[in-house]
């Protein structure tokens, strides 16, 4: 596709923070052996990336503002545009040696998502969308997926680890949905799973207590490919609440009552 400059600048800073990453992922297989060292190590690679992302963007358009999961946020001149940043979606793969995260990369402007990028480097697959301009994976237009019966359908969602308070509520989930489609699966990385929705390997996904990083260009993704997007609890908005509820368009009604348990 023929991008926008903005567009360009984010899949350039994406290429370049990935490759950074691919490097650093053929050394923590090396650390396994100690979790406290591939930990440390792991943080500093993640570091590393959203420094080179945080030098590439706002080298290319310092006004703009900033929010980054390693970094917080940082106003900009430009009041209406700000980089919303995740330099490694799927942390926890990459400590286990697992070749599933991704570097996650929106530009919003005037509180509306205009551009994403997520790039998943171990696999060299690179999705892109610009509002009213489609979704793309490496020069392929995407499209959700087709199916319109619940039973043939896969879904994505996250797991709540160490506890989290929304555990129950996502066991709930599983409970109601798994009698009613062909699977759920877990693989650990928000951005990626809505890359997967835009692509049509997986028909829906939900999950809660997201970050604005893990989910804004992703979400885009979705959208530009023709899916839905929604929240768990009607009336949330995603991007404020962390809770995302997302399908293609013959499947979003069905799935929703699901989980909402309506």
């Amino acid at each position: 596709m023929q991008g926008s400059a903005n567009l360009n600048i984010m899949i350039k800073a994406a290429r370049k923070a990935g490759r950074s990453l691919v490097k650093d992922f053929r050394e923590v297989e090396n650390l396994q052996v100690s979790m406290k060292g591939a930990g440390d190590f792991v943080s500093r690679a993640d570091t590393a990336a959203e420094k080179i992302l945080k030098d590439e963007l706002r080298g290319a358009r310092p006004t703009y503002g900033w929010i980054g999961e390693e970094t917080g946020e940082e106003a900009g001149e430009d009041p209406t545009r700000r980089w919303i940043v995740d330099p490694l979606d799927g942390t926890t793969n990459f400590l286990h040696g697992l070749p599933h995260w991704a570097v996650s990369i929106a530009l919003e402007h005037k509180g509306e998502i205009v551009a994403g990028v997520i790039f998943d480097a171990a696999k060299d697959e690179m999705f892109v969308a610009e509002k009213g301009a489609g979704a793309w994976m490496n020069e392929r237009r995407l499209r959700v997926s087709g199916r319109a019966r619940m039973i043939e359908a896969i879904f994505a969602t996250g797991v709540p680890f160490a506890a989290k308070k929304t555990l129950p509520a996502t066991l709930q989930d599983l409970a109601r949905l798994m009698p009613h489609c062909a699977g759920v699966r877990r693989w650990g990385s928000a951005a990626l799973d809505l890359a997967y929705v835009a692509t049509g390997r997986y028909d829906g996904y939900w999950e809660r207590e997201l970050n604005v990083w893990d989910i804004a260009a992703g979400l885009l993704l979705v959208r530009e490919a023709g899916g839905l997007v929604g929240a768990v609890r009607p009336g949330h908005d995603p991007l404020v609440h962390g809770d995302v509820l997302v399908a293609n368009e013959a499947l979003f009604d069905p799935f929703a009552k699901l989980i909402r348990n309506t």
